[in-house]
């Protein structure tokens, strides 16, 4: 049961990391906030390991708002995103 925890654990740490690289190297801003999106859902994971590991539900409030909050933000930089923000498709289309 630890080695899984540690795999978990480990592997959650390694996609925080290379999500904060594309956070920083991502070309456009949609690339951005889809990465912010999915860290959003990394530390929704991390917590719910740690309230599996302590056997804890307490944390399943803050759970249910970080969820919510990463919905809203995802739908509502949708709506307000221009369409495509993509520099190749902007540069064929003049």
């Amino acid at each position: 049961m630890t080695v899984v925890l540690y795999l978990c654990a480990g592997m959650l740490g390694l996609a925080a990391l290379l999500l904060l690289a594309r956070m920083t190297m991502g070309p456009t801003m949609l690339d951005r906030t889809v990465a912010l999106d999915v860290l959003t859902a990394v530390g929704i994971c991390a917590l719910a390991l740690e309230a599996a590991l302590h056997r804890n539900t307490t944390t399943l409030p803050i759970l249910l708002v970080l969820t919510l909050l990463g919905f809203v933000g995802s739908v509502s930089i949708a709506r307000f995103s221009r369409g495509s923000d993509d520099i190749e498709a902007e540069d064929s289309e003049s």
